[in-house]
């Protein structure tokens, strides 16, 4: 424990039910280790909490889910900001940094489905049946392996999702295991989704918490979260999309493993046909993560990863 003087550390968070578990949590935590301070949650809505009839793709990502935060940062309205990793962008404002990565949830996929579904499974999906994702990561792979199911795309919260599910609007959903979880939905997944079909989005299942980068007394406290294996896991991925320049709304998805003292990162770029997978995997010390991330990016690229996103970019910003 830090011995400073008691002062009010006010977090940031997005209005989501799932972002103020999230946040909820942190505060929880950092409250225990920090008896002596008061910890305030303050929301906001950003961007992509606003903008609900357009696929996420066709909004652009830079800081779609976090800008607001982060103005609230760096004019001093708020100290820290709570994300889920995955949202936050791999190069972040001047000033801002990313303070803790806290211990990840299951990084994997889920299958939901429709309850005249309920004896099926991805593989035994009828033809035809309209499966709803916002990903075009998920959306590539699954193009790829089960290409005689429809794909829709789907909008809103957790709960306005599901809702349009059991609505009879979608045959099955793919949702995050991590967020159906701590929102205290687990019994709705169907079927966690391996990752030889779908490889998970990079920072998945991980909290990524967001601070000043001139403010070590924020830092200090923030880094009794962190947990060391699902941050080197993720300073992997965040390298290897970084070094890509793909955003979240690009189909590239990871897969990470630490064992023992060794690192493997898989990595994937897709087109969104699915008809092209440029797949390879790299092992390392966990301390090289970030060097890892890079080195299979350049293998990616050697292999036409490049080709194929310049494709998705031009062919997104046509839509």
């Amino acid at each position: 424990m830090i011995a400073s003087p008691p002062r009010t550390i006010r977090i940031g968070s997005r209005k989501s039910q799932l972002a103020l578990v999230q946040t909820h949590w942190v505060q929880s935590e950092l409250q225990k280790a920090f008896p002596g301070h008061t910890f305030e949650v303050h929301t906001m809505s950003t961007q992509g909490d606003k903008i609900l009839d357009v696929a996420l793709a066709k909004i652009g990502d830079k800081g779609l889910f976090t800008k607001e935060l982060e103005v609230g940062m760096l004019n001093g309205d708020i100290d820290f900001a709570v994300h889920s990793l995955k949202d936050l962008p791999t190069r972040l404002p001047e000033g801002l940094m990313l303070g803790c990565v806290t211990e990840r949830e299951d990084p994997a996929d889920a299958l939901v489905v429709h309850e005249k579904h309920k004896d099926k499974q991805l593989d035994t999906l009828p033809e035809g049946a309209v499966i709803g994702t916002s990903s075009l990561r998920r959306l590539a792979q699954l193009r790829h392996h089960y290409p005689h199911l429809a794909f829709k795309d789907v909008r809103g919260n957790l709960n306005t999702r599901l809702a349009k599910l059991d609505a009879g609007e979608y045959d099955a959903l793919i949702l995050a295991v991590a967020g159906l979880k701590r929102l205290g939905m687990g019994d709705r997944i169907h079927q966690t989704i391996p990752s030889d079909v779908s490889l998970h989005a990079v920072g998945q299942g991980a909290l990524g918490i967001e601070c000043r980068t001139e403010d070590p007394e924020i830092l200090a406290v923030l880094k009794v979260l962190e947990h060391t294996p699902t941050a080197q896991r993720c300073y992997a991925e965040r390298a290897f999309l970084r070094e890509l320049e793909g955003g979240c709304q690009v189909p590239i998805g990871v897969h990470t493993v630490i064992e023992g003292d060794t690192l493997t990162l898989t990595g994937l770029v897709a087109s969104l046909d699915g008809q092209t997978l440029i797949k390879d995997t790299v092992s390392g010390a966990p301390e090289t993560a970030e060097q890892l991330g890079i080195d299979l990016a350049h293998r990616l690229k050697e292999q036409g990863a490049q080709a194929v996103l310049d494709e998705i970019f031009a062919t997104i910003q046509r839509g």
